[in-house]
């Protein structure tokens, strides 16, 4: 069956039908009562076991998945007890009297009975199942076979009882059997039924055929004979075999619905008198048969599905998963389980069934979720979330949404029906006429829209409910007020899901001819309005709904109606369901009424729902009813007398009148609708309504709902009555203050202290004079105010908030804050909506003023008062943000203090968990503050970081928008993802708001990111901010919103190209300071507002002229940031084509009454498949990661100067990550580099290798190099920063590839060098081998000489040392030794011959002050006097002639940088030569140009002498005499063009410092070419060796003895040296790996020598570091190494030694073993055996050369092998014992290691204060140079000039600074420090951050070391340099603490 939206609302579908009345027989026949009592009596006890038979039968099928056809299952033991006729009686209980005459029905018990009443009138078995009530499907008693079924309905309530049980029967029974049932109108014995049967006639399904009316009592026999005779008519219409009379077979068989058992054969006489007359009936019924056919059909009921299939004609089968069971019900329960079947049906359409107990969630589509599909692809399973999801966009369509058939079989199955009756050509004209009734009705309609909304409120939690109705609000549709539960009787007013619509209207009042606007704003729930009601009583035509619409909003269906897209007519959620809507006035002359007026409409037949009725009629001001006709004796008369005798205002509509308006006396109206248009009716409605509710009448209030008896309020949950309970704690705390002062009571952090703090720290960046003295003022006050914040923070409101937080479950916290917001919006609604009103007025004002020129004092007055209002506006706009703003204020004062209350601090360090948890759920949290514009850094950073502990550092893609106010941004933002940012009137968005999205699981795999997460920002060009820095406020809030999102949103409203102008220009510049910082988001303009979106060609002239704009824009902002930009795609990657998107209008029609524009749904769906699309392509940014960006960005923007100050802290952070893993690389290539030169320097030192390729060594290292360019690959491309990483990966690789090229040539050069001193000592290794075979042979016959005192150890030893003597001496005779230099004496010479007199060089030399020339303090006193004076004269002149140009140009900015210009022509001091002379001052810049050209002239010397060949072809002093000159030469030539010249002292000073640096090296290069070519050294070094020779053979030892004590001996020294080089590299290695100061990057090893150098306090170290930091490192680094090996790891160490001399002693062993079994059944000679010895132990080890010219004898090599083995055991305990000293003594020395590896990198200085560059690569261009430390500049000798004043500024702080600086000692136009690269190099190449990151190191040093530095310069901490007294607080301590706050930066 179908029923419309409203019941019985409908336009006739049928024509009227004849009243043809029901049958009646004028007699019928009484059977003897003694027969029909024994009749009666034995049929019953018939009946009942026939009725046992059929339970057992279903109890033995209980267990079986079988298919039942619902007939007898009984055999029937007795014929006459088989029934021929089973009724199902089935409508409400209410239809019948249960009263002991009632033939059809005896009992109320739900049981089959044999009727022996309807036995004894009619002599028939029939039985009888009550079924009244309309139970659930499993509770229906059927075990007989049911052949009819009998809808009792009650006149009166005819139309919905008739409605409400053929919606059960069909979907219990299935609409193919609605032939089965026979309709039966019941009444009273006085009541006529016409207008009963009149109304049914208009459904579709009634037929009068099938329908009878009997009296209530059902004791009418003659009613009863003649409903049984229409039944049988009924039934032989469906089954022409079908025969009333009863002829039972006895087979038991099943049989069809109407097959009735029967003999073959019947004759009359057989037939029982009773079956006689039952013919007799059957021959007077007249009845038409009808054609109706109805084919299969299947019905859902509950856990199982019912196929009710007509395999015959009449014949009802029903496939049953499940046994039926006979229960009991009443007729309560029974209601309730049809109610419960319908929604279960309706749940399971709309597959919410799975989520019914799991109720929706707002979590659940505050998602990100695949895009809404289009219309032709959504099936019935997506509708709730397609609903919902464009419900969030306000997409009012999301009331209707088409669904597509699941099954395309669908169509092709209709079009293949033929009816039955349309069988031949001659039958077809009837069949057009005919109802066909087999026409196929399974077919279900589509889901009624309305039913689709209340099934998603009723599966939906409270927080969703209210979001959803909030939404339909905007909407503009009707909200439930009053809800039916679908699962009992309850009704339930949804007052929660009200509490957050607040509406706006405008009442237009005229007095004195003069019109008054007042603006109303508040929350609908407080509203006092009339409410006017609109019942229908009875059945209609015309739709209730559509007539209201037409009084509401004439263009919008705020009420859903019949006639609205998507209708249908099976509805079932919405009877009984009360909507109401509010009509707000706009304050226009067409306003339909003057003020707010609520209207509610009860949906469905009020007579049926008389409850609902009885409250709105309770509640309304104005009561509309609406009925088909207005008389007496109908059912509605009771309650139209009623309504008519209350005093409540009362209009009621006659459908059957065509009359206008009529007062039938004061406030009761009637009015007609017949035949009348329905414009006609609204407009006397609205009168008659207007007039009305002019006079007195009730208000209604939505709060008031709460109060009404019956009714369930949502908000009486206890989950949210603690919710309301601790927020009304908050609100009875502020309920009776003043709006403004809320504020300043309860949250005083963020007041007045909170904006000092803000200007204070701003200043800060903007310092001027006194740099660090202003700064440690300011730094107190900001402490200061951070106490009185701590003192303040106790308040009793935030005490309440926080620990309600703290405690609350989070159903009952989500309440809590929904809560507060709700209650504290109520407090302020009314005081906002009067200052917003003042405001408008006042502004208005000031427009008229401005526009007549008028400057007189009434405009200030009316300025003044606006900004007066501005301020109050702000003081009253109070809401959660702001208590959240207070947990911010209160975290950050305890943090910064770092000593916190104890009583406080367990409350606030649970602060940014608090926050982080809302932030989780969905809370929008306050990323920048507003009202003092700044951003919480501090609490931002711990709260993302609790977000972090939570969620374990997701990967985000941050979404910003930008845009003038008020243009709807937020809108935009909370349409597009479901978001809650403010955006009622008054509640503009003020900063920034961040708030997180998380990407549902069905699109998460998509995407490379977890969250989106949206920045939503205040508007640019705010009112309250004009005259007021709004410029620089935006561009700062521009900069910091493009720099946080990977994409911006950037909002365009109108098409005012002024405004477009100004915003574009922000906008581009924002961009190209990204651009200029290296960071890249994507932009797309969301154009709003536009007029006509869909005209093609006007979009496109439109992109054409933004982009115009855009690339003159781009030049403009080019200019001011000196940047080369042509256009906007040159700043950002855009196409305009792609990356604009036009947006129609928000509101359709004009507000506040206008729903939102479906253009702008769509628009705002298109433009989130545009940013989901471009950030498919993105992988976003880690949480972390974006909260380091904040402070970045925030940092920077804090100074003036955004791209100098921008330091990109996440970016510092992957790259020092980067560094260490290139030191790593670095040093694995370097190991195996090492490993490599120690297998083959001792082969050329022994003269075993003559030559080594490069290509060699190359692939010796190729398999490294392989490991470690793939592991170089393999970081690239798997750590989680690989985006950040790829702009470095081409410049690595590369430095790999350097780094092992250079390497292998590095090492190719040093064994060269090794092989031209072996080819340099030919001469002397050709005459090793004569020396050493003369020298064994003379050992031997001395020996041989000597034998007798061979037990005589002295007596040997000095008959040896006088024969070695003379044997040197015979050796030698030919030879000249080498003689040692005297490297003072030939220095003094070679200056004396340049003409220096001696009396400079003793002077210099006794001094010793050349050695520190270098780092020398300060070279005025090499500088000659008199030139000097005159510079130093014209210099003070410049200074002074400029000054007074400045003045006479510029006046006080001029001034500004005279006063500036003074600074900074710094100069340093030392103890110096000539101390009598003034101490004048000297340039900085000069000194530092001296000290750049004694170091130049240092490093260019060292060279010229290292490449001279002193090691190979030995010292000469001629080598001094070039480096001398060199000296001379270079000073001359810088002097030229110089405005001095130097002293002679200069020249000696500086040669003597060349030649003391130059002078270790001559000396060692000597040694080395002494050891290699002087023969008396090496014969020196040789007399052991043979003095133990001679001894062995004096002693009697063979030749194997002999030669294997050479071998031991050669053995050792070879194994010795190995042992010590390999030693040497792994301890390097082990430091290099495990020492925290070496196993990290520079920068690590920069804060280890800053500690270390505290530690030592020793300030000739701090000067060393000060202007050498090399050598200082490198001194750190020897310590450090020296350290470890001897003291703090020397167990370590010496357990590698120990590894290495096992290791060496296996090979040994494995390698003479290996020899020996070599040759043991071979004769070979001891050379071969030699040989192969030694071939054996290489690599590992390479022995020296032997000669076997006296030892050819040997031949016993198993012998030779012994004594060898003997030999080792000494060897080995020898070498077991060796000293580290030795190891730090050897080649590979593990300090000289460890400073090749960490001091190659980069050495540059800052050009301010000196502080050395700490990247990790020595030439890291296009890098620009950076320190996290600098220093102040007076340590490096800076002074102020003119002055001895030092100064104190650290860099960081002049560069946010407005002061200037000369770039160069002769420059004559000063840079400001904001600008300090555009003075050129070296300034260029530096980033130095105006980031305020001044260690306390620094400070502690100048406060420690005070005297000593003032000493050293000559200078004096006073003046501008005096010392802050903050500094003198930090101790040692301090200072090293402050180191790792280094590392971290």
């Amino acid at each position: 069956m179908e029923v419309d939206e409203d019941s019985a609302e409908r336009p006739e579908r049928e024509s009227a039908r004849s009243d043809d009345t029901h049958i009646r027989r004028s007699s019928y026949h009484v059977c003897d009562e003694a027969k029909v009592e024994k009749r009666t009596t034995k049929n019953k006890s018939d009946a009942e076991e026939d009725l046992m038979d059929t339970q057992q039968s279903e109890s033995c099928d209980k267990n079986t998945g079988r298919k039942i056809a619902i007939t007898s299952t009984a055999s029937a033991r007795d014929d006459k007890a088989m029934p021929c006729l089973t009724l199902a009686l089935i409508g409400e209980t209410n239809s019948i009297d249960l009263e002991p005459n009632n033939v059809l029905l005896v009992q109320e018990t739900q049981v089959e009975e044999f009727s022996s009443n309807l036995y004894d009138l009619c002599g028939r078995h029939i039985s009888v199942i009550n079924m009244l009530g309309l139970p659930n499907y499993d509770d229906i008693p059927l075990s007989q076979s049911v052949r009819a079924f009998v809808l009792l309905i009650p006149n009166g309530q005819h139309v919905s009882q008739y409605t409400a049980g053929m919606l059960w029967f069909q979907k219990t029974f299935g609409k193919e059997n609605i032939p089965h049932v026979m309709t039966v109108i019941t009444h009273e014995t006085d009541e006529n039924c016409e207008n009963a049967l009149n109304d049914l006639k208009h459904m579709n399904t009634f037929s009068e055929k099938r329908c009878h009316t009997c009296i209530r009592s059902m004791a009418d026999a003659e009613e009863i004979i003649t409903l049984l005779e229409k039944i049988d008519v009924m039934l032989s219409e469906r089954d022409t075999n079908y025969c009333c009379q009863q002829s039972p077979g006895k087979n038991g068989d099943q049989k069809k619905l109407y097959d009735v058992p029967h003999k073959a054969k019947i004759t009359t006489e057989e037939k029982t008198e009773a079956e006689l007359k039952c013919d007799q009936l059957k021959k007077h019924v007249g009845a038409e048969q009808s054609k109706k056919k109805y084919d299969n059909g299947e019905v859902q009921c509950e856990n199982k599905t019912v196929h009710c299939e007509t395999k015959e004609e009449g014949v009802l089968q029903m496939d049953i998963s499940e046994p039926i069971h006979k229960t009991k019900c009443n007729p309560f329960e029974d209601n309730q389980k049809k109610r419960q079947n319908e929604t279960e049906k309706l749940l399971r359409r709309l597959h919410l069934q799975d989520q019914h107990q799991p109720m929706l969630s707002s979590e659940d589509f505050v998602q990100i979720r695949p895009p809404i599909k289009n219309t032709n692809e959504i099936f019935e399973r997506d509708l709730v979330s397609a609903f919902l999801q464009r419900l969030m966009m306000l997409d009012y369509r999301a009331r209707y949404i088409p669904v597509q058939q699941e099954s395309s079989d669908v169509n092709n199955s209709e079009a293949g029906q033929v009816s039955d009756s349309a069988i031949t050509d001659d039958d077809d004209l009837d069949a057009l006429f005919t109802t066909n009734v087999d026409i196929d009705q399974s077919k279900e309609n589509h889901v009624h829209p309305m039913d689709v909304q209340m099934a998603v409120f009723h599966c939906s939690d409270s927080f969703l409910k209210q979001k959803m109705i909030t939404k339909l609000s905007q909407c503009q549709y009707a909200l439930p007020l009053l809800v039916p539960d679908p699962l009992s009787t309850n009704i339930e007013c949804p007052l929660w899901t009200f509490r957050q619509i607040t509406k706006t209207w405008k009442i237009s009042t005229n007095k004195e001819n003069a019109t008054t606007v007042t603006m109303k704003s508040m929350p609908i729930y407080k509203a006092d309005t009339p409410m006017v009601s609109f019942f229908r009583l009875g059945s209609m035509s015309l739709s209730k709904s559509q007539l209201m619409n037409a009084l509401i909003n004439d263009r919008h269906d705020t009420f859903f109606h019949r006639n609205c897209k998507g209708s249908t007519k099976s509805r079932y959620l919405m009877d009984g369901v009360a909507e109401i809507a509010w009509y707000c006035p706009a304050g226009k002359d067409n306003d339909f009424f003057t003020d707010c007026i609520a209207f509610c409409n009860l949906h469905g037949d009020s007579l049926a729902i008389g409850k609902q009725r009885e409250i709105l009629t309770e509640m309304s001001s104005v009561i509309v009813v609406l009925v088909p006709t207005l008389e007496k004796f109908q059912e509605s008369t009771a309650v139209i007398s009623m309504l008519y005798k209350s005093s409540k205002p009362l209009i009621i509509l006659s459908a059957d009148n065509d009359n206008s308006a009529v007062r039938v006396k004061p406030q009761k109206y009637k009015l007609g609708l017949k035949e009348r248009s329905q414009s006609d009716v609204s407009e006397e409605l609205k009168k008659i309504i207007k007039s009305l509710l002019s006079g007195p009448h009730t208000s209604f209030r939505l709060e008031t709902m709460a109060k009404v008896s019956g009714v369930k309020v949502d908000e009486d949950q206890k989950v949210c009555q603690n919710g309301k309970s601790a927020a009304m704690e908050i609100i009875e705390l502020i309920e009776r203050m003043d709006v403004a002062k809320i504020k300043d009571k309860f949250l005083p952090c963020q007041g007045q202290l909170w904006s000092n703090w803000c200007k204070i720290n701003k200043e800060l960046h903007h310092l001027k004079g006194d740099i660090e003295k202003e700064k440690g003022q300011k730094s107190h006050q900001l402490m200061k105010l951070r106490e009185k914040q701590c003192d303040v923070s106790n308040s009793k409101l935030m005490r309440l908030f926080t620990q309600s937080l703290q405690s609350l479950p989070p159903k009952e916290r989500e309440y809590f804050l929904t809560w507060t917001q709700i209650l504290i919006d109520a407090l302020s609604t009314d005081d906002l909506s009067s200052i917003l009103q003042n405001y408008d007025e006042t502004w208005s004002e000031v427009l008229v003023l401005k526009n007549k020129h008028d400057k007189s004092a009434q405009l200030k007055h009316k300025q003044t008062e606006l900004e007066l209002l501005s301020q109050k506006l702000q003081s009253a706009t109070f809401g959660l943000e702001h208590i959240f703003r207070e947990m911010g204020q209160i975290y950050e004062a305890h943090k910064s203090l770092k000593k916190p209350l104890l009583y406080q601090q367990h409350d606030w360090i649970k602060y940014p968990e608090l926050a982080a948890d809302l932030m989780i759920s969905g809370h929008p949290m306050e990323l920048m503050d507003g009202d003092a514009g700044h951003v919480p850094l501090i609490w931002i950073s711990n709260l993302l970081q609790e977000v972090i502990k939570k969620l374990g550092d997701p990967r985000v893609f941050v979404l910003s928008v930008l845009g003038v106010q008020s243009s709807g941004k937020s809108t935009m933002l909370n349409a597009m993802f479901g978001l809650q940012f403010a955006v009622s009137a008054g509640r503009c968005t003020k900063g920034a708001y961040m708030q997180l999205v998380k990407l549902s699981e069905e699109i998460k795999d998509k995407y490379q990111f977890d969250y989106i997460l949206v920045v939503d920002t205040e508007g640019l060009r705010a009112l309250e901010l004009a005259g007021n820095a709004t410029l620089h406020h935006d561009n700062e809030l521009a900069t910091f919103v493009v720099g946080l999102g990977n994409m911006t949103l950037i909002n365009i409203f109108g098409e005012n190209p002024a405004d477009m102008q100004d915003i574009l220009q922000i906008v581009v510049q924002a961009f190209m300071r990204m651009k200029k910082v290296k960071l890249s988001p994507s932009c797309v303009f969301v154009h709003q507002n536009v007029t006509d979106i869909t005209a093609a060609e006007k979009n496109m002239d439109g992109k054409r002229r933004l982009q115009e704009k855009l690339d003159k824009m781009a030049q403009l902002a080019a200019k001011e940031e000196v940047c080369d930009v042509e256009c906007f795609s040159d700043v950002i990657a855009f196409d305009v084509q792609k990356d604009v998107k036009y947006f129609a209008q928000l509101w359709e029609g004009s507000p506040p009454m206008a729903p939102p524009n479906p253009g702008y749904s769509e628009s705002i769906q298109e433009l989130k498949s545009i940013i989901l699309s471009k950030a498919k392509q993105s992988t976003g940014t880690t949480l972390s990661h974006f909260s380091t960006k904040i402070q970045d960005l925030w940092n920077a923007l804090m100074n003036e100067h955004f791209v100098f100050s921008f330091k990109n802290t996440q970016e510092i952070a992957v790259y020092r990550k980067l560094e260490v893993q290139y030191g790593n690389w670095t040093w694995a290539l370097r190991s195996e580099m090492l490993n490599i030169e120690n297998q083959l320097y001792p082969r050329i030192e022994k003269g075993q290798l003559d030559k080594v390729e490069l290509s060699y060594l190359t692939k010796e290292m190729s398999k490294k190099y392989k490991e470690i360019t793939k592991a170089i690959v393999d970081y690239f491309e798997d750590d989680k920063d690989k985006e950040m990483l790829v702009q470095w990966r081409g410049r690595f690789e590369n430095k790999i590839k350097e780094f092992h090229e250079e390497l292998v040539r590095g090492v190719k050069r040093k064994l060269d060098e090794v092989i031209q001193q072996n080819n340099a000592r030919k001469m002397l290794d050709k005459k090793k081998t004569e020396f050493e075979n003369k020298l064994l042979q003379k050992s031997k016959e001395l020996a041989h000489h000597l034998k007798f005192i061979a037990a005589d150890e002295e007596e040997l030893k000095a008959q040896f040392s006088t024969v070695w003597s003379h044997w040197v001496k015979e050796l030698t005779s030919d030879t000249k030794p080498i003689e040692n230099i005297n490297l003072e004496e030939d220095q003094q010479l070679v200056l004396q011959d340049l003409g220096v007199e001696w009396g400079l060089i003793d002077e210099s030399k006794r001094s010793k002050r050349y050695k520190n020339l270098s780092e020398t303090g300060n070279y005025f006193g090499y500088i000659t006097q008199k030139k000097y004076q005159k510079l130093n004269q014209e210099t003070q002149q410049s200074q002074e002639n400029k000054r007074e140009a400045d003045k006479d140009t510029s006046g006080q900015s001029k001034t500004f940088f005279g006063f500036f210009q003074q600074w900074f022509g710094m100069a340093s001091t030392t103890q110096h030569v000539d101390e009598r002379k003034p101490k004048n001052t000297f340039q900085y810049e000069e000194q530092e140009l001296i000290r750049s050209f004694v170091k130049k002239v240092v490093k260019e010397c060292l060279e010229a002498i290292k490449s001279k060949p002193v090691a190979t072809r030995g010292y000469r002093s001629t080598y001094l005499q070039e480096l001398a000159k060199n000296v001379k030469q270079k000073v001359t030539e810088f002097e030229s063009g110089k405005k001095f010249t130097f002293k002679k002292e200069f020249t000696v000073d500086l040669s003597l410092h060349v030649f003391d640096r130059a002078e270790g090296w001559l000396l060692n290069a000597h040694k080395i070419y002494r050891d290699n070519n002087d023969a008396l050294t090496y014969l020196d070094n040789k007399k052991n060796e043979y003095y133990n020779i001679f001894r062995s053979f004096c002693k009697g030892s063979s030749s194997a003895v002999v030669f294997g004590e050479i071998m031991c001996e050669k053995l050792k020294v070879s194994a010795a040296e190995a042992v010590c080089n390999k030693t040497g590299v792994d301890i390097a290695g082990e430091m290099r790996s495990n020492f925290p100061a070496f196993n990290g990057n520079r920068l690590n090893l920069e804060k280890h020598v800053l500690a270390s150098l505290a530690e030592k306090e020793d300030f000739s170290r701090f000067t060393t570091y000060i202007r050498n930091p090399r050598a200082e490192v490198e001194a750190f680094i020897k310590e450090e190494v020296k350290e470890y090996m001897f003291t703090t790891q020397k167990d370590k160490a010496q357990t590698i030694l120990k590894k290495h001399v096992e290791d060496i002693t296996r090979v040994i062993s494995q390698a003479l073993f290996e020899t020996t079994e070599t040759f043991k059944l071979q004769k070979v000679n001891i050379e071969m055996w030699v040989e192969e010895f030694s071939s054996k132990l290489k690599p590992k080890l390479t022995l020296d050369t032997i000669s076997c010219q006296n030892f050819s004898d040997i031949n016993n090599f198993e012998f030779l092998k012994q004594e060898i083995e003997k030999g080792m055991k000494s060897i080995t305990t020898e070498m077991s014992k060796l000293s580290l000293e030795k190891v730090n003594d050897c080649r590979q020395k593990p300090d000289q290691i460890l400073i090749d590896q960490l001091c190659n990198c980069c050495w540059e200085r800052c050009p301010f204060c000196a502080a050395v560059c700490t990247n990790t690569l020595k030439d890291h261009s296009p890098e620009k140079h950076s320190v996290p430390f600098h220093r102040p500049s007076g340590i490096e000798g800076w002074h102020v000039r003119g002055t001895v004043d030092l100064v104190i500024d650290f860099c960081t702080t002049l560069v946010a600074s407005d002061r200037a600086f000369y770039p160069k000692h002769d420059s004559e136009n000063t840079v400001p420090y904001k600008k300090y690269p555009t003075a050129g190099e070296p300034f260029a190449s530096w980033s130095i951050t105006a980031d305020a990151s001044m260690l306390a190191y620094w400070k502690w040093f100048i406060c420690h070391f005070q005297n000593e530095i003032e000493d050293y310069y000559h200078k004096k901490f006073q003046g501008y340099g005096e010392i802050p007294q903050q500094w003198k607080s930090f101790s040692k301590e301090d200072a090293i603490e402050s180191l790792n706050e280094m590392f971290s930066l």
